[in-house]
């Protein structure tokens, strides 16, 4: 299938307000350039990662959600949604510039895929993989669930293909399948894996849930290392954060984690209570659940914050920036 060009005009308003609140909140939109700057040379690792645009994001997942509704309303393991929406990402990456693979496993009978995407210009040996699940639950349409970690994810590896980066560490991104049914697409993959390929890979970085409108911002403490490239970049802009507790023994970093492989990630919250004390550390309502939509028909663009997504779009491109160059 061909990426998607075009939004209906309900998706396209909802995401154009949904940015113009994000600018009127921050005050600040894309910086441009300095005149006179002097760009960076082609093919150098720039130093520092760039500023992701909001809108951006926003549009990559308005194009995802609208996909979905016109699939059955779901990413369900072995379903056209799924099916679709790897090959809408896949078409994007591979005219990036990206090597994709569309990995192929079964599960409860039922075929799915993993899509695995490599920029293939790293300078050195090592392997930093960032990842997130494309699929929802059945009969959600996964804007937040795990949409808005897919848009953040693809938005991160276009900025590296803009930048036509020369890491020293390759640069692998993937998006999951049948996360929801039991982490089965990572497990499937880091299966399948050879030993040195296993043993190259120098770190797995998750962004799951990253778009809940009762936000909070929790960081995977598994690694001080990992963890700390993302909580610089949250330390830096004075955005509070705390370990991600909740995503302990759940989620794609699990299998990396249990292979001893470093892992770190990014989570704003999911059924969980938001605190009298989260509340006040983030502006949020307490006695209420980070994402009021969580596994439900109405994790659509309402559902998610643009506040949210910027931060932690931002916030990945930092650590993939810091980790790989």
């Amino acid at each position: 299938m061909r990426a998607v060009t075009h939004l209906p005009h309900s998706l396209r308003a909802r995401a154009a307000a949904l940015t113009a609140c994000l600018l009127l909140l921050t005050g600040t939109a894309a910086a441009a350039p300095r005149p006179g700057a002097a760009a960076p040379r082609p093919g150098t690792a720039a130093t520092a990662a760039p500023d992701i645009d909001a809108a951006a994001v926003l549009g990559h997942l308005a194009d995802l959600t609208e996909l979905t509704d016109a699939t059955g309303g779901d990413r369900a393991h072995g379903g056209p949604g799924h099916a679709a929406a790897v090959d809408h990402l896949q078409a994007l990456l591979d005219e990036a510039g990206f090597e994709t693979v569309k990995q192929k496993f079964t599960h409860a009978g039922t075929t799915g895929y993993n899509l695995i995407a490599e920029w293939p210009h790293a300078t050195g040996d090592g392997a930093l993989l960032a990842g997130a699940h494309l699929d929802t639950v059945p009969g959600a349409p996964g804007a937040n669930d795990n949409g808005s970690g897919s848009a953040v994810l693809l938005a991160v590896a276009l900025a590296v293909a803009e930048a036509d980066l020369r890491p020293e560490t390759a640069l692998r991104f993937a998006w999951w399948g049948a996360e929801e049914v039991g982490l089965i697409g990572s497990g499937h993959y880091l299966d399948s894996l050879p030993d040195a390929d296993r043993a190259a890979l120098t770190g797995y970085l998750n962004a799951d849930m990253v778009g809940s409108v009762n936000t909070g911002y929790f960081v995977y403490d598994d690694d001080p290392t990992l963890a700390a490239a993302l909580t610089d970049w949250f330390d830096a802009h004075g955005v509070p954060t705390e370990p991600a507790a909740a995503m302990a023994g759940r989620g794609d970093h699990v299998p990396f984690l249990d292979a001893g492989i470093p892992v770190s990630g990014v989570f704003t919250g999911a059924a969980e209570i938001m605190t009298e004390d989260q509340a006040a550390l983030w502006d949020g309502t307490a006695g209420e659940p980070f994402d009021p939509c969580y596994h439900q028909a109405c994790d659509d663009l309402d559902n998610v914050s643009g506040t949210a997504l910027d931060r932690t779009a931002d916030a990945f491109a930092h650590a993939v920036w810091q980790l790989g160059t």
